[in-house]
């Protein structure tokens, strides 16, 4: 133990003599380090804000949403004047029948939305109103800061009641719970049962996959927004126009009605919820062949399985980010050839003082640890400042490029322990040449 720490603090003065030096060798393990701590970070960081995006989705969630109406028909037969076959849109008979064909659903709901107004106390704020069933709070993982979701009775009567966002609790009742309160939304008067948890901004992409920020909405039974807001299904003389759209006389006042109606749907969303994930792909496409058989053909509906696409999102984002640690790893190894460049051209430098070492007594071994702890200990000082860079990198790209990022404790003891090994492997060779020298030849040399 003693001769190794002689041989320690030999080492350390070498590298004290020579500052600038060992700092430049040093360059590349930092820089390595520091990208595989950034690199690591930023992969985290996504892989959480997909896992996020996936509970704010929901688990195992179809969702159809209405599009401009496509149809399968021919060229020929367009030529020729033949008329395209009505569809009903997304509606409730929709709704019915996927609930009655499909046997392994959990939860479904129909959305409607309806652009309006809240009122309470003197103040109004625009908000949005949304129609759904019960079971659309399970499905999209809402928590409830209060209250409760609609009961059984209150859905199927249509009730006036409703479910508002936190954030509408601390804009009109000052942060006190209002439970069993009334608030005026639009031309009707609601009674609140429930309070919805904050679930935080929503971005972008967010958006894109069906999730919605509830910090402003109110959610109420879907019947209730049938009866006392909104129903596109009613029958009015706009529809009875279209029904007689064969008669020549009303012809083209039925073709403007039927462009009218191609864009109509009772519902603006069908959400549903399967049991297995492994079911996704199979329950989607029978539901786009049973809304197909339904609406004659005509393609005027969206299914989208977002846990589907987040999913193949992950998995770019793994691919992506082993890309990147693969690119940091060549900075490792890069750093670890440049250490042990530089202690072959020391060992070259130190010739004549390896042969007196050698000459006073000092054996092989004493020299390869000398050797060795001079790479060691570069290696060390590299990864402990890469690890010091590569934490500040990570806030900084949080913080300027608005990039989730998660600095674990395992990426900085894979950097450090890759920084040590590499002193190691490459501080081996230099230190077995230098032991291997001819004492008299050494002390001859100049």
């Amino acid at each position: 133990m003693d001769r190794f720490i002689f041989n320690f603090q030999i080492a350390l003065e070498a590298i004290r003599s020579n500052k600038l030096r060992s700092f430049l060798t040093a360059l590349g393990i930092i820089f390595g380090v520091s990208a595989v701590i950034s690199m690591m970070a930023i992969g985290a960081g996504a892989q959480q804000e997909i896992l996020d995006q996936m509970k704010l989705v929901g688990v195992n969630n179809i969702i159809i949403t209405p599009i401009k109406k496509q149809s399968d028909e021919k060229i020929e037969e367009e030529a020729t004047g033949h008329k395209e076959r009505f569809s009903p849109g997304l509606n409730m008979q929709d709704l019915k029948n996927i609930s009655y064909t499909l046997q392994n659903i959990e939860e479904m709901s129909g959305e409607v939305i309806l652009n309006s107004y809240m009122i309470h106390d003197g103040r109004r704020k625009s908000i949005k109103i949304l129609g759904v069933n019960s079971g659309y709070f399970k499905m999209f993982n809402y928590n409830f800061l209060a209250g409760a979701t609609f009961a059984q009775s209150q859905s199927n009567h249509g009730l006036p009641v409703c479910i508002i966002g936190e954030q509408a609790v601390k804009r009109f009742f000052n942060n006190q719970i209002p439970i069993g309160r009334r608030i005026k939304c639009g031309q009707q008067w609601l009674t609140i049962i429930g309070v919805l948890k904050d679930r935080g901004v929503v971005t972008t992409d967010s958006k894109e996959l069906g999730i919605r920020n509830t910090n402003l909405d109110v959610y109420i039974p879907l019947q209730t927004m049938l009866l006392r807001y909104k129903n596109r299904g009613m029958i009015t003389k706009q529809a009875i126009l279209m029904a007689n759209s064969g008669n020549d006389d009303d012809k083209d006042n039925a073709s403007a009605s039927s462009k009218k109606k191609s864009t109509t749907h009772q519902l603006d969303k069908i959400v549903i919820q399967v049991k297995e994930t492994e079911e996704l792909g199979n329950t989607a496409e029978i539901i786009h062949r049973l809304l197909k058989r339904r609406h004659n053909d005509n393609i005027d509906f969206e299914i989208t399985v977002p846990e589907l696409l987040l999913k193949q999102q992950q998995k770019t984002k793994e691919i992506f980010n082993m890309v990147l640690g693969a690119i940091a790893g060549i900075s490792l190894l890069v750093g670890g050839i440049g250490i042990m460049n530089i202690m072959l051209a020391s060992v070259m430098e130190r010739i004549k003082e390896i042969g007196l070492r050698i000459a006073l007594g000092a054996q092989k071994s004493d020299i390869i640890q000398q050797f060795l702890c001079e790479s060691m200990l570069i290696s060390l000082v590299g990864g402990i400042i890469g690890i010091i860079l590569g934490v500040l990198l990570s806030v900084i790209i949080s913080k300027v490029a608005e990039i989730a990022t998660i600095i674990s404790f395992i990426s900085i003891i894979t950097s450090f322990g890759v920084s040590t090994i590499i002193g190691i492997v490459f501080g081996i060779t230099p230190a077995r040449k230098a032991a291997n020298q001819n004492p008299i030849t050494s002390l001859r040399h100049e």
